[in-house]
């Protein structure tokens, strides 16, 4: 099976130049006009807009807590998305309900916008449960670890999909450090291989842990896509319109049937890395300051004020649904029942196996042998 894009139009799909960033909102509010992504947000009515900033302080709000409740003792970690909530909201919006999110481990703003159960977001990262819920409910699979991994998952889903005959779409996230794995890269050989429907979704960052970005990418990862014949959008990540348009055109893409796009979404890593991280060691703070004239949230609350369409009582309001879900939140997470103790042995595989069985008994004559024998109950 061949890639359903000819190869004049992969060049069509392209912005001129290839390095530009796609921005309808500047840092200071202000609507840009794009006549080939404007008609992508057309349909945003004021109430739109505004369940858009109601997002991004929710998911805001929900990351804050979580690095408090980490700071507390009450999470053993937390990978930070503050700076980057944008990127993840605008892009989780555009997706329909059947489209299929295979992400990395900061991607807890989507997994909010997909409807994820908020005690759940966190139950990894307290070490209740080896998956935080079922992906088959929310059409998002649980948070991927190992780098870039979940870029061949997204890309064998979406080939499964186009062997069935649905117009499903999947969507990949992952970070600027991810982007020079193997396993991305191979997923990117494959989807122009085979026209996956699969839009790959990176978060720009600047930051790989400690490294910045310069280190490993002399010229926009953009431009890496079209190597392997998929069309690729650089947009400014912290814009959260133009992130919503970019990723409406890439899956309206993939739905028709034309295969993979790849969309950059330059934005930046705000805080550490995860909460065992000091980014002090390595990130100069004017660096830092400057990006934050350049915050996603501040940007939308200025161009919905200057529309009229954002009053001191609305912002109130919002304030007060964040305060309230961070409330839930915490209370959830910290209601997180401990673990049976062999549970750790449950769904390891899909059916009976010896070998785990022995281990399984090993593991239970062990917690008798330390008078847990209540808690290592059948």
């Amino acid at each position: 099976m061949r890639a359903t894009v000819p190869d004049d139009r992969l060049e069509a799909e392209l912005p001129a130049p290839p390095d530009a960033l796609v921005q309808l909102l500047d840092p200071e509010g202000r609507r840009r006009s794009d006549p080939l992504y404007d008609p992508y947000v057309a349909d945003l009515t004021g109430d739109d807009l505004l369940a858009l900033l109601d997002d991004l302080i929710v998911v805001r709000r929900i990351d804050v807590e979580a690095t408090a409740l980490q700071r507390q003792g009450q999470l053993g970690l937390w990978p930070p998305l503050l700076g980057q909530e944008a990127a993840q909201v605008g892009s989780a919006r555009a997706l329909r309900a059947d489209d299929f999110v295979f992400s990395s481990y900061r991607e807890n703003g989507v997994a909010y916008c997909r409807g994820v159960e908020l005690p759940a977001i966190v139950e990894v990262w307290r070490g209740t449960a080896q998956a935080g819920w079922n992906p088959y409910d929310v059409n998002m699979a649980t948070p991927q670890i190992v780098i870039g991994a979940q870029t061949l998952h997204a890309v064998g889903y979406a080939v499964g999909c186009r062997h069935d005959g649905v117009d499903t779409a999947t969507i990949t996230y992952f970070g600027d450090g991810a982007t020079t794995q193997g396993d991305v890269n191979e997923a990117m050989v494959f989807a122009a291989s085979f026209g996956a429907p699969v839009v790959f979704f990176c978060q720009n960052n600047h930051w790989a842990i400690s490294e910045p970005v310069g280190l490993q990418a002399q010229r926009p990862i953009a431009e890496r896509a079209p190597g392997f014949g998929i069309p690729s959008m650089r947009v400014d990540g912290n814009d959260v319109l133009a992130v919503l348009a970019a990723t409406r055109r890439a899956l309206e893409r993939a739905h028709r049937g034309d295969g993979p796009s790849f969309i950059e979404a330059v934005t930046y890593r705000m805080g550490p890395h995860t909460t065992s991280d000091d980014p002090t060691r390595y990130v100069d703070p004017l660096e830092r300051e400057a990006w934050s004239a350049k915050d996603p949230i501040q940007r939308l609350e200025a161009h919905l004020r200057e529309a009229g369409i954002l009053t001191d009582e609305t912002s109130a309001r919002i304030a007060a649904h964040a305060d309230a879900i961070a409330a839930e939140f915490r209370a959830g997470c910290l209601a997180l029942p401990n673990p049976a103790p062999l549970s750790v042995f449950d769904h390891v595989y899909a059916e009976p196996h010896r070998g785990l069985e022995r281990q399984r008994a090993e593991q239970q004559a062990y917690l008798r042998s330390i008078g847990e024998l209540e808690e290592a109950a059948e």
